[in-house]
């Protein structure tokens, strides 16, 4: 089946998920958009893309329209990416927490590997962690990646960064037909919690938080987007507490209160 996506379907798309998501389709896209939309085409057997925009504008296409945002956005991940913000969590943050309430915010945790990798991070690191109040919240605007998170099973491939002891400590081997797998012990997956969370929509959480992780999500909003988003995160950042973002972003050019620290990390 060869369906094209014309100038005009495309830009209506375009619209469509910088309104909900504020991710900006950018000209030259066309191609990548019309790969992932033919997905949901073949899915629900649709012969053209003026047939599927008015099945999305429909009453019945609110579901489908998170399809589209899981198909427009990019998932790749691994634990303990970007290791130098988990060093400089460890070596300079985590000992000047003193409280007994600790509250970390993973803002677009994808499935999973951010959180988890955190979550073992502080459980190495917080010798009286078990009797804290210790939360770590990981959100994302896909629902297939949070379903995911959840079920909290990786492939090797994902879990490279991963030191043998830590795989012993806090993963159990797991094994169906294609591949080997781990998952992610209990003690480590009770600390996170995976909520459904439109960056762009409203926030139900009220903070304080230590320290919020929002790692290569701006790269695809537009400058005003971005100045939203920072201010907001201010709003919910305790006084002292931190901001990571993703060393292919900056918060240049954009008005903010936060001091900058170190690339990529910016302090309340």
């Amino acid at each position: 089946m060869s369906i094209e996506l014309d100038e005009k379907y495309f830009k209506k798309v375009s619209q469509i998920v910088y309104r909900f998501s504020g991710i900006n389709l950018k000209d030259g896209k066309e191609a990548l958009v019309r790969a992932r939309l033919m997905k949901r085409l073949r899915a629900l057997g649709m012969e053209s893309f003026e047939e599927y925009l008015k099945f999305i504008d429909s009453n019945s296409g609110g579901e489908e329209l998170g399809c589209m945002i899981d198909e427009m956005t990019t998932n790749k991940t691994f634990f303990f990416r970007e290791i130098e913000h988990f060093n400089y969590l460890r070596e300079k943050i985590l000992p000047e927490l003193k409280n007994n309430r600790l509250r970390f915010w993973s803002a677009a945790c994808s499935s999973g590997e951010e959180p988890f990798s955190l979550a073992i991070l502080l459980m190495e690191n917080i010798p009286l962690i078990k009797s804290m109040d210790v939360r770590i919240l990981a959100t994302d605007i896909s629902t297939k990646m949070l379903n995911k998170a959840r079920k909290a099973v990786y492939e090797e491939e994902t879990l490279q960064n991963v030191p043998k002891l830590f795989l012993q400590k806090y993963f159990v081997k797991v094994r169906n037909e294609l591949f080997l797998a781990y998952q992610v012990k209990d003690n480590v997956s009770s600390m996170v919690q995976f909520s459904w969370l439109n960056l762009m929509g409203s926030w139900p959480m009220k903070g304080p938080f230590n320290v919020i992780f929002c790692r290569n999500v701006m790269i695809y909003f537009d400058r005003s987007t971005r100045q939203k988003l920072i201010n907001r995160f201010w709003e919910l950042i305790e006084p002292r507490g931190y901001l990571f973002v993703g060393h292919s972003e900056s918060l240049s050019g954009i008005s903010h209160k936060f001091k900058y620290v170190r690339p990529a990390t910016y302090r309340k």
